[in-house]
């Protein structure tokens, strides 16, 4: 296998990278390197990856369609993975346009590209930002998603409606993976227990919002990257007697799934910063805020799909997997 991935330098694509590096897969890495957050620790990320012989890395925005191209025309990719894209709820409501270029035309790009040059299964990051609104728990593949709350998950949303299309036009076999708050070593500086460990080493108080009412499914890195490896190889097949009455909405007439990738456990935000707090062997001052527009107060993935395709389910507790996030920081850091 040659497998493209986007966003090869981000959280989730330099550890996905890593393990398919590890199983002697040849890897085409592109990423920006945009100044979203630190560029220091994706460069950091990158050294790792360059020392396989088998990673091939190349700065490359998705917005630019003709280095896209060239890309898959010079390694002809047989797979695509692309995580590759803007994150963040609050920061779109101030940067609206960088989601339309990353989310919106960046995708479109490696679906002409994949298009163009044939691969053999195209795998994309969704988010469970896409469930909204939605009051009904646990968020299935197979509830209704069309009530957002943030433009970045009216992003996510439009890539699956995307996606399929051309799963239905050319044939290209889709899936789609709804991420549930991912957390881990290398990961976002700019999400919430990141900023809580650097505050709380630091005496500095952390925010809570919505005075701590909220639940979050935290997903660690490592079960993250098993089921989309497990994935890889899961290739989806047209039904063509698909009935949007007795099936699946996750599945279709085109060779098109959706899975959601989640812990199917959720955390109550206070319980969350006391295993925090644990693993740090620091107490944090709080400041109980409001809650932020775009914000949800509760994520919770049915991960039934998931079970009964690839027979996988996450096993990393709160409490493991923040530890090992702790003590990666501690010797990152130095502190």
């Amino acid at each position: 296998m040659r497998i493209l991935i986007t966003g090869a330098a981000g959280f989730i694509g330099f550890h996905l990278s890593t393990k398919l590096l590890d199983q002697s897969c040849q890897i085409i890495g592109i990423d920006n390197l945009n100044d979203y957050y630190d560029t220091d620790l994706k460069i950091s990320r990158l050294d790792l990856l360059e020392k396989y012989e088998k990673f091939i890395f190349h700065k490359v925005d998705l917005k630019d369609k003709v280095k896209v191209d060239n890309i898959f025309e010079k390694y002809r990719p047989t797979h695509v993975i692309n995580l590759a894209a803007q994150a963040g709820v609050r920061y779109s409501i101030e940067n609206p346009y960088a989601y339309v270029d990353s989310n919106l035309i960046g995708f479109m790009n490696i679906l002409e590209a994949c298009r163009n040059y044939p691969v053999e299964h195209l795998l994309y990051a969704s988010s469970s930002s896409v469930y909204g609104g939605n009051k009904i728990a646990p968020f299935s593949t197979n509830h209704n998603v069309d009530h957002p709350v943030s433009l970045y998950a009216a992003t996510k949303k439009s890539n699956e409606l995307m996606a399929h299309t051309y799963s239905h036009l050319y044939g290209i076999p889709t899936t789609g993976l709804r991420f549930f708050t991912v957390y881990g070593p290398y990961g976002r500086p700019n999400m919430a227990y990141f900023t809580f460990t650097k505050n709380i080493l630091s005496g500095k108080p952390i925010k809570v919002f919505n005075h701590g009412k909220m639940e979050r499914d935290f997903t660690y890195i490592d079960d993250i990257i098993e089921g989309i490896v497990r994935l890889i190889n899961r290739i989806p097949v047209a039904n063509k007697d698909w009935d949007e009455i007795k099936d699946s909405i996750s599945t279709s007439f085109a060779p098109y799934k959706i899975y959601n990738i989640g812990n199917n456990n959720p955390v109550p935000l206070m319980s969350f910063i006391n295993a925090l707090e644990k693993a740090l062997g620091k107490k944090a001052e709080k400041i109980y805020m409001d809650m932020q527009p775009g914000d949800v107060l509760r994520t919770y993935a049915d991960i039934s799909d998931l079970e009964r395709d690839i027979n996988f389910r996450p096993w990393t507790s709160i409490e493991d997997g923040l530890q090992k996030f702790v003590d990666w920081y501690r010797e990152y850091y130095k502190v």
